[in-house]
């Protein structure tokens, strides 16, 4: 049954702003390098699922290819990650689902696939970029992405950690502005980007690789505002949000540790190795 599974509805909607980014925005994406990411995320999830569920079969433990999370992580590259040749996008692909089966501790893995996939590009590859800014500062997108993220926000119940992220960097830069004397149209400037929207709602709210427990998810987004806000003001990096994720990801099992929770479970539970919302990803 068409969109019987919450996962659909991201499916949709990341396709949307795929379509949407490039027919008002512009973007200089090619679509063959949309086919591989989506081609190489379902071709490598099919044979690590089914090597996986080889391996398991003693204990019954067999693994169904999950295509559905391939194809989330294969639109949040899309959207996100920009290369100049196919070979960039297959490899950012082919990580980020293998990265699913490598990291893990006990059934849960702890790298958003999507965010594992652009950071590998950016360091193995000489031709990936992230362009942060490629939504511009049109509000209509802002409300675009608040009102699709919090329809699946709402269902998976992970609207903390989008708040928790949100409000801190948010008033850490107000902090800042106050600090410099500036005016508040810079401030607002600095908040106002589609890109660190999609972040917040569809990829750092991944439901199975984050912290489990509501306080542990809360410490977690305030670690990577922290950390964004360090890299982006201090040492200049644009993409800051991408590698604060990516840095901080290995803290979630450490505070599954502190406080204990029941592990985050789809409607339709299979045993998989992982799904992710976006893949701003997810």
């Amino acid at each position: 049954m068409l969109l019987k599974d919450i996962r659909d509805y991201q499916i949709l909607f990341l396709g949307l702003f795929l379509v949407l980014g490039i027919g008002t925005r512009d973007w200089t994406l090619r679509p063959e390098l949309i086919g591989v990411a989506i081609a190489t995320s379902l071709a490598t999830q099919w044979i690590l699922s089914l090597v996986i569920g080889h391996w398991s079969l003693a204990n019954n433990k067999g693994q169904n290819p999950n295509l559905r999370s391939a194809l989330i992580t294969s639109l949040g590259l899309s959207l996100l990650l920009r290369a100049d040749h196919s070979t960039t996008m297959a490899i950012a692909a082919a990580i980020a689902i293998a990265s699913k089966f490598i990291f893990r501790v006990g059934d849960k893995h702890f790298f958003n696939p999507a965010n594992f996939g652009i950071i590998s590009a950016l360091i193995l590859t000489p031709d990936a970029w992230v362009s942060p800014g490629q939504w511009g500062e049109e509000w209509w997108y802002g409300l675009l992405f608040l009102g699709t993220g919090g329809m699946i926000l709402q269902r998976v119940g992970r609207w903390d950690t989008t708040a928790a992220f949100l409000g801190s960097y948010s008033l850490l830069e107000a902090i800042r502005n106050l600090w410099l004397g500036w005016t508040w149209d810079v401030y607002w400037h600095r908040l106002m980007s589609g890109s660190l929207l999609l972040f917040a709602l569809f990829m750092i709210t991944d439901p199975r690789s984050i912290p489990n427990s509501r306080i542990g998810r809360v410490v977690w987004a305030v670690c990577i505002a922290g950390l964004t806000f360090i890299l982006r003001n201090y040492f200049f990096v644009s993409t800051a949000v991408f590698w604060a994720l990516f840095a901080l990801a290995p803290l979630s099992i450490l505070l599954d540790v502190f406080w204990l929770a029941p592990r985050f479970a789809w409607q339709e539970k299979d045993e998989e190795a992982g799904v992710e919302l976006l893949t701003p990803n997810s």
